[in-house]
Formats: structure tokens, sequence, C-alpha cells
């Protein structure tokens, strides 16, 4: 029985010395420091990313008065169809509604392309932005001498982190780190 002893003992010591190495990793970690940072919030909230958004809206809003007045004017030129379908013609009548297909297929067709080019401008925005908010992030977390800083997600975009204390999460920092480079 004591042989067994000595040899869980013995064992136990050269697990001791096998796994030493894997410890002072877990010891350096301590210095280890991780941050989060929201990028929609810094697009939102940023000087720059808030004209540029602005701006954006602009764009829509503008696409949207043109869009609404093409579908006013094809309302008032099916009341006219119906109002004078009992006047025409049967090719007329034809014509006209042929006439009415064809303008509705070309607003059907300005409307998607104008949600595709949409699309592209938003996507552009996005990518221009985060490479500038990037830079700023790589910038605070540098000062502040992080060695990770992870996206933090937000419901709007895909949601990686579940929970952060509040300490860590460099967002307002690399709000103004953004707004002092990009004015």
């Amino acid at each position: 029985m004591r042989i067994s002893a000595l040899r869980t003992l013995l064992v136990a010591a050269l697990l001791t010395l096998a796994l030493s190495p894997l410890v002072a990793p877990v010891q350096a970690a301590e210095a280890f420091k991780m941050g989060v940072v929201d990028p929609q919030s810094v697009l939102e909230k940023s000087k720059a990313g808030k004209k540029a958004l602005d701006g954006l809206k602009e764009y829509v809003s503008t696409r949207q008065k043109l869009l609404a007045r093409d579908e006013e004017d094809l309302r008032n030129y099916e009341k006219q169809l119906k109002e004078q379908a009992a006047k025409l013609s049967e090719t007329e009548k034809k014509d006209k509604e042929n006439q009415f297909r064809a303008k509705i297929q070309d607003f059907q067709k300005r409307a998607q392309e104008f949600n595709q080019e949409l699309q592209r401008k938003q996507k552009e925005l996005v990518d221009e932005y985060m490479k500038k908010i990037s830079v700023a992030t790589q910038t605070m977390a540098e000062k502040g001498g992080f060695a990770l800083v992870v996206d933090k997600g937000s419901e709007q975009t895909v949601k990686i982190v579940i929970y952060n204390k509040d300490t860590i999460d460099l967002t307002e920092q690399v709000i103004k780190e953004f707004d002092r480079t990009n004015k």
C-alpha cells in the first residue's frame, strides 16, 4: 500500500512539473486586456458618421419623392383610363392598357434600380467607415494597452458579445478618437 501511495505522489509530482509551462501563460494572462466596441454606435454617434448618414437619408428622401410622384402619375393615368374606358373602342382601350402596363413596368424597374443603388451606397458607406473605425479602434487599443478588441455587435447586426463589463467597452473612446481624426 505504501508503494502505491508513493507511486501516486510521484505521478502527481511529474504531472506538476510537466504542466508547469502551461501554468505560466495563465499567470501572464492577468496582464491581458480586452475591450469591445460597437461600430454601429460609432457610425451613428460620431460627427462624421452622422453627417454621412444624413447625406444618405437625404439621398433616399429625394429618390422616394421622385418615386412617389411617379406613382401618383400612374394613379392619375389609371383614373383617366377608367373614365375614358366607355368612350374608347376596344382597340384604343387595349392600346391604353398596354401603355399603362408599360408605365407600371418602367416604374417597377426604376424602383428596383433605386433599391439596388441604395444597397450599393449603403455598402460603400459601411465599408468606408468600417476602415476608419478600425483605425480609430486600433489607436485607442494601442494607447490603452489592449491586446484584443472585439466587435460588440448590436441588435441590428450580429450580436457577437453577449455580456461585457462597462469598463472594457471602448465605444465612447473610439467615437472621440474617430471624431478627432475624421472631421
